[in-house]
This record gives C-alpha cells, structure tokens and sequence, in this order.
C-alpha cells in the first residue's frame, strides 16, 4: 500500500509540472539577457522653460508597460575632481553653503494607447532664479530604461555598474539633442 501512495504521488507531481514553461526571471546576474536602453541629453533650464525640459525617448527604444526610467545626472564638480565622469542618480539634491538648495527630478511618462514615451527632467529650488549656471545650463544626463522587475532585483545607483551588468558600453551611448 505505501509503494502504491509513493507512485501515485509521484504520478501526481510528474502531471502537476507538465505544461509550458513560464517566462525566465530577470535578475541580470544569473545569465539571463536583460534588455536595457540607455541614451544621453544635455539640457539647459530657465525661467523660460519653467525650469523644465521634456526629453521624448528615441523611437528605436522599444518602451512596454512593465518598464521604468533611471536617470542619473553628471555631477561636474565631482567629475573633476575624480578625473573621470561621476553620474549621479536622480533625485539629486544639493545644498548650498550659504543655505538653500537645488534638487533635479523626473516624471517618467508611459502612456502606450496615445503613443507618449518621454521624460520631464526639471529643477526644484528654494530661489530657482538665483541658481548659477553650473546647475542650469549644459546639464547631462543619461537616461536608461529597463524592466521594472530588474530595477527592483538590482542595486541601480551606480551607473557604471548598471550598464556593466546591462553589458552597455557607455562609449556607445547616444546623446540626443
């Protein structure tokens, strides 16, 4: 009678695991092909853009429902001082020594029925008009967008690990205008 239970158990989960197989998971470390798109913009904030710059994903990006944007700005200051592009994740704020600050954000807009695939990049500041130059004018960013699944799975703060495990090559990058 146990020989009998242990077969048709066995029976049992042979037939419960029959059917096609399910969609591999995305984690980006265990072999499986994550797709990531990366592109880069320079941008320039004003009071005559309302310190806003709407940036439209390149239409060779294939952009679903499931995907979310990561965007990360070049810190200036800190990529001088370390000799080599330093990319920072957006939110990023700064505080000034004189009190205040200025903080670049991003709405990521999706909307598949109406064809909208596009980002607004914009500052936030205590005073935006007395911000300098070198926060406002001739900003770059680089924007990637990947599963969300992925983004949630994998630390996404450094850009350069990012596109490493995304096997991205940052040199080939495009930069939009």
């Amino acid at each position: 009678m146990k020989k009998l239970i242990a077969l048709a158990s066995f029976l049992v989960l042979i037939i419960a695991c029959e059917g096609p197989e399910g969609p591999p998971g995305i984690d980006g470390t265990n072999g499986v092909n994550v797709t990531g798109k990366a592109f880069e913009i320079t941008a320039d904030f004003n009071s005559a853009n309302n310190f806003a710059v709407n940036v439209t994903v390149p239409n060779s990006i294939q952009v679903f429902n499931s995907d979310v944007a990561l965007v990360y700005v070049r810190d200036p200051q800190a990529s001088a001082d370390n000799g080599a592009d330093v990319w920072e994740p957006l939110p990023r704020t700064f505080f000034f020594n004189g009190g205040g600050f200025a903080q670049f954000q991003f709405n990521f807009i999706f909307d598949e029925n109406q064809n909208i695939f596009d980002l607004d990049l914009f500052i936030e500041s205590d005073d935006l008009d007395a911000l300098d130059a070198s926060f406002t004018q001739n900003q770059d960013f680089r924007i990637v967008i990947v599963p969300a699944d992925f983004a949630t799975q994998n630390d996404v703060s450094n850009l350069n690990d990012l596109l490493s495990t995304l096997n991205i090559d940052a040199n080939q990058i495009s930069l939009l205008n």
